[in-house]
């Protein structure tokens, strides 16, 4: 027990738990939108995308923070904008992109000095900074004052478009805020969870309090909590297992999903 906590009041271990914790409440309203609209892939596809951000980076000699937030957003933007066309399905226009791995080709031919490419892909909690968390921090901030701010017209927009183009609210602007929203919060789950499991952050929670929640806001609120605990004890379990701590934190939400459809029916 007191290897377990000197591991915990660890200063590395508090910058992680904290890091985690931030993108984990973001990441319960933001996911719960993105069951809600059905939107899994858009995410996983900004998820890929966001190497091109990290491979232009290592190229350009560039922030790799600032770099794929602005690939993401940019990402966002541009998949916003071929959704509106009919010529092409939006699951092909996103498939083509997230499998396009043009990041790894550029980091292939790049004569950049090499990175820890497995670090991107499945996270590295524990080497968060001081300057990482501050960033993470300040970026969830963000999100989570956007979201609260325009629940009322992101929610109109998402559960009844048609009845919200009634009520005035532009639901084409806020599908496009909604997915910069995720643009961001992809940007800054790379070092929590990795490029191939950041859809998993964002699905998982939601999916699972939507087993017992009876309104999108207590929905929102429990897929925060779910993630909060998932990050808590993921990164316990890979102290007792000596495992990776993203993949970690992804089997805890996965356990909590499966725990949660055991739920009687009375109690849902």
């Amino acid at each position: 027990m007191n290897t377990l906590l000197s591991f915990l009041t660890a200063d590395f271990v508090v910058f992680a738990l904290s890091a985690g914790v931030a993108l984990a409440i973001v990441a319960g309203p933001l996911g719960s939108f993105v069951v809600w609209k059905k939107m899994s892939y858009f995410g996983e596809t900004l998820a890929h995308a966001s190497l091109l951000g990290v491979a232009l980076a290592l190229v350009f000699e560039l922030n790799i923070q600032i770099s794929m937030l602005l690939v993401c957003l940019c990402s966002a933007f541009i998949l916003t904008s071929l959704n509106k066309l009919d010529s092409i399905s939006a699951d092909t226009i996103l498939g083509i992109i997230a499998h396009s791995n043009l990041g790894i080709v550029i980091l292939g031919f790049s004569s950049a000095p090499r990175l820890n490419l497995e670090a991107y892909l499945f996270g590295a909690l524990l080497t968060v900074s001081m300057a990482d968390l501050i960033w993470i921090i300040g970026v969830s901030v963000v999100i989570l004052s956007t979201l609260l701010y325009f629940w009322e017209e992101l929610l109109a927009a998402t559960v009844n478009r048609d009845l919200a183009k009634m009520d005035g609210v532009n639901t084409e602007k806020f599908h496009l805020l909604l997915s910069s929203l995720i643009a961001l919060t992809v940007a800054i789950s790379i070092k929590i969870v990795g490029v191939l499991l950041i859809t998993s952050l964002l699905i998982i929670p939601p999916a699972t309090a939507r087993n017992f929640s009876f309104t999108p806001e207590a929905m929102a609120f429990f897929s925060s909590a779910i993630g909060v605990t998932s990050v808590i004890m993921g990164v316990v379990s890979s102290f007792f297992f000596d495992s990776p701590v993203g993949p970690s934190i992804v089997v805890v939400a996965t356990i909590l999903y499966c725990l949660a459809l055991t739920i009687p029916k009375q109690f849902k």
